[in-house]
């Protein structure tokens, strides 16, 4: 009995020792598992998720660089700021010297990202000009879940490609454990992410008209 107390208390000492010296890198890998950064290369429309000014200001960098032929901006009314969206975004690209032919914007109503995205699919339906590939723009915690919404709602045959804001850019930190909004950032990701799959690919009839109430950003 006491041989095998022993054992316990030993393999016990040795798990708590592990987490402790792997903390770190498994909190690390917790954020880096949202964050998705993908190689660029020229599309043909940058959609930038509705949220503070620095995405616009990075889609914007981005279409100067050449990476994209139009700037597709959603988001509809803003409460917090007393603003639309769009509207707001399309301004700031003016005054940074995008051409007007070169950006788009749709300030319908919309209640999340994946709505978000489906204004994105109604522009590409109906676009003169076949649009086959896009450049998302958000927070880096973001990206997980931004990925799996535009690949859900645009399918297979466009091309998607994740831009993160760098943190630099963001009150966001990678080590998000040490930075409260990065925390609960992290947090509510997760919930998010999980919330999608079920809201958008596992439920169905009534299950799904009650998740529909929880549509969040």
């Amino acid at each position: 009995m006491r041989r095998k107390l022993t054992i316990v208390l030993v393999v016990l000492f040795l798990f708590v020792l592990c987490v402790l010296v792997f903390k770190q890198k498994l909190l690390l890998a917790v954020g880096n598992f949202l964050i998705i950064k993908d190689d660029l290369h020229p599309v043909d429309v940058i959609h930038v998720i509705a949220g503070e000014d620095y995405r616009t200001y990075y889609a914007i960098q981005l279409y100067q660089e050449g990476y994209a032929k139009f700037l597709f901006f959603t988001g509809g009314w803003c409460e917090i700021h007393k603003m639309y969206h769009g509207e707001h975004a399309q301004q700031l690209a003016l005054a940074n010297s995008v051409p007007s032919e070169a950006i788009i914007f749709d300030d319908s109503h919309v209640t999340s990202t994946y709505s978000e995205t489906l204004r994105l699919k109604a522009w590409m339906d109906q676009s003169p000009v076949p649009i086959q590939s896009v450049i998302v723009v958000s927070d880096p915690f973001h990206m997980r879940r931004s990925r799996w919404t535009y690949r859900h709602v645009l399918g297979k045959k466009v091309e998607i490609l994740m831009a993160p804001v760098p943190f630099i850019r963001t009150p966001y930190q990678p080590r998000w454990w040490e930075n409260w909004q990065s925390k609960k950032y992290v947090k509510d990701e997760y919930l998010k992410f999980f919330y999608y799959i079920a809201r958008y690919q596992l439920s169905w009839g009534r299950l799904r008209e009650w998740l529909v109430s929880f549509d969040t950003q």
